[in-house]
């Protein structure tokens, strides 16, 4: 793993707060999932996994994640024209990461959720 000491995330001006604010967007933490291995998805399976995704959402999303580098996507002349999506190598090593706080969410849901009605409880009681 690459480490640069110009890289500071608390600074405004550092340009990894744009790929934090990729990553950590729920859309592409949920295309890097329905992507995750070797399969190489259509845009219309893509968005039959992904529920509650907009067309429109999922091409922002898309498009996005092929700037950085994260995503593929593959044109193949048939009529209708045919697009496959597919991580890329660097797409690939961010699943290890996008997992982890998958599992952590699904770990520790029970106690976010009686965190939650606590404070929805405190905020009703409030004049």
């Amino acid at each position: 793993m690459e480490t640069c000491i110009r890289w500071d995330a608390m600074k405004a001006a550092c340009p990894t707060r744009q790929v934090i604010a990729r990553i950590a967007d729920k859309w592409a933490m949920l295309v890097i999932t329905a992507l995750e291995g070797d399969e190489a998805l259509r845009f219309s399976e893509l968005r039959r996994r992904i529920e509650g995704v907009s067309q429109k959402m999922l091409t922002q999303t898309l498009r996005a994640l092929e700037r950085d580098g994260l995503v593929s996507r593959t044109v193949y002349p048939t009529v209708p024209v045919t697009v496959e999506y597919r991580l890329t190598p660097l797409g690939q090593s961010l699943t290890e990461a996008v997992d982890a706080i998958r599992d952590w969410a699904y770990g520790h849901m029970s106690e976010i959720e009686l965190a939650r009605d606590a404070f929805d409880g405190r905020a009703a009681s409030s004049p």
